[in-house]
């Protein structure tokens, strides 16, 4: 093995997805150069697909801050609202991007991109070796976070198995270097060394692992990456660029509070741990790891890549995590609507170059997210969604229309809440706990609401496709055709419960509150919530 090795520029690393969906790695030059020849990204987790997106992100964001839109030095003035609308626009309408432009910052830059290096190591702290004790080096199997397996214990059921469990191909390496730098869960050990000071303060989960990612997806890689490159960003133009492989020394102290980034280079390239990769026989076999750069999440409105919500205080915002019990649809208004403080500004940039693009395009919108266990020392679960509708939805002209949906969901809501509360009270009519506290009787009611949105789910994203307010004057019609259907959902699934109740439920039970329980009853009582709900069936108003 040679100390210099595997240049990220040059090597295949990068998973794609053709046009034939089928999955290739290529170098991240060719990914960023034929990115309008891919579908998109192709990684093993779409939590990956994000961190490696960021990268390009920061590439792009660096080199058409410096050159135009065909790779010629570009000495306009750059301070002001008109470059940055014509910097995107020329981009997009260019269809790719510029061979030239790319190819000239690689250049210049290559060998900050080595994997291995003796000195600068991609995404790594040279020295790290060094560091003392061991319980901070890792297996293969941890880095690969599709396994995220520790030493302590083994996996029952792994993603990997034999030498592919053990060890990672450079380019596997690659990946998954991003996306625990992004990701990292936060039993990381806090070590003092005389080379790596240590701050007073631990870096927690990786900085991705905080927020609840949204981003914007296209027809091909090129219009993903453009979508999400954002420049004006919390009204600051993007014209100054600062990725972290560009500086002159590379960060190395542990536990490093910096100040929030306020251009997306830096921030996208953040190191939030300080890593090495460790090799045998070209082979990664294990790492080390540090906790690396942090800042306070309160009030970092710079990130575009998540939505916020208040905090308790009422006066800070937080980043809104997903809740991986609810498709993405029913946080609808979180994600589309609110003040400009609290929508993630990759919505809020779509919304503001609305007339740029071809409004008659669908867009898609996925998130994704991590849930961490036991005090965020381990992965629970990998959460991801998309939800697809006509753009015009997000245009000024389409905020009537975001309203209606929005109340729609609403009701939806409330019709969740009435089948849960018709199958807890069949459950006491078969003759449970009418308390509604008890477990039992928690489960009956959360397991029905949880179905009927399961049954709800496809309907909805199907009803929202056919919302186009570019040929509609009002969603009257589509919401009296969504009613009718939300009403024979929730009726079918409702009898369905009724017919496998038991004799003793339709019977009934009197309780000690002298209130009786039959399964008749319960579904007058769903009935009579309905009519409340929607009034007659079909009708909008």
């Amino acid at each position: 093995m040679t100390d210099i090795e595997f240049n990220l520029i040059d090597e295949p690393w990068v998973r794609v997805m053709q046009q034939d969906c089928s999955v290739r790695e290529v170098s991240l030059r060719d990914a960023i150069v034929y990115a309008h020849e891919y579908r998109g990204l192709g990684g093993e987790l779409p939590t990956q697909d994000v961190a490696v997106l960021r990268l390009m992100l920061a590439v792009l964001h660096t080199v058409f801050s410096r050159v135009d839109a065909e790779g010629n030095a570009d000495n306009s003035d750059k301070d002001n609202e008109q470059w940055a609308k014509t910097r995107w626009q020329s981009l997009w309408e260019r269809g790719c991007f510029s061979e030239k432009a790319i190819d000239d910052y690689f250049a210049k830059w290559h060998e900050r991109f080595w994997l291995f290096h003796p000195e600068r190591p991609f995404g790594q702290v040279a020295g790290l070796d060094d560091v003392e004790p061991d319980k901070s080096v890792y297996q293969a199997a941890k880095l690969n976070g599709a396994i995220s397996q520790s030493g302590n214990k083994e996996r029952l059921f792994p993603y990997c198995t034999g030498k592919n469990k053990t060890e990672l191909s450079y380019s596997h390496a690659a990946r998954w270097l991003l996306y625990v730098n992004a990701f990292d869960d936060n039993n990381v050990a806090k070590h003092k060394n005389q080379d790596i000071s240590a701050g007073k303060e631990k870096a927690g989960v990786g900085w991705l692992g905080k927020l609840g990612l949204i981003y914007l997806v296209g027809n091909n890689l090129f219009e993903t990456l453009m979508l999400n490159l954002i420049m004006i960003n919390q009204r600051i133009i993007q014209s100054e660029q600062k990725p972290v492989w560009e500086r002159d020394t590379v960060p190395t102290r542990e536990n490093n509070k910096v100040l929030l980034p306020k251009n997306l280079a830096e921030l996208y390239s953040m190191q939030s741990r300080r890593m090495i990769l460790q090799r045998k026989n070209d082979a990664v076999i294990s790492y080390k790891i540090l906790g690396g750069d942090f800042f306070d999440k309160e009030n970092a409105l710079f990130e575009p890549m998540t939505v916020w919500k208040l905090a308790k205080d009422k006066k800070t915002y937080i980043p809104k995590e997903h809740d991986p019990r609810k498709q993405m649809w029913r946080e609808f208004a979180a994600l589309y609507d609110g003040t400009e403080k609290q929508r993630a500004g990759v919505v809020y940039w779509f919304q503001y170059l609305y007339e740029m693009i071809d409004g008659s395009s669908p867009l898609r919108t996925a998130v994704c997210s991590i849930a961490y266990g036991t005090q965020q020392c381990v992965v629970d679960n990998v959460f991801s969604d998309s939800l697809q509708m006509h753009s015009a939805l997000l245009s000024d002209f389409g905020e009537n229309f975001r309203a209606d949906i929005e109340n729609e969901i609403k009701k939806c809501e409330e019709v969740a809440n009435s089948i849960g509360k018709f199958a807890l009270n069949l459950y006491i009519a078969s003759g449970g706990s009418d308390d509604p506290k008890n477990n039992s009787a928690l489960q009956a009611k959360e397991t029905a609401q949880a179905q009927l949105y399961y049954r709800l789910d496809m309907p909805f994203r199907n009803w929202l496709m056919g919302i186009n307010p570019d040929t509609m004057e009002n969603t009257l019609k589509p919401i009296g055709n969504w009613r009718k259907t939300v009403r024979a959902i929730a009726l079918q699934y409702a009898n369905e419960q009724a017919a496998n109740a038991s004799d003793g439920a339709l019977v009934g039970h009197m309780k000690s509150n002298n209130r009786y329980f039959s399964v008749p009853q319960a579904m007058l009582i769903f009935k009579a919530d309905l009519k409340r709900i929607y009034g007659k069936e079909g009708d909008a108003s």
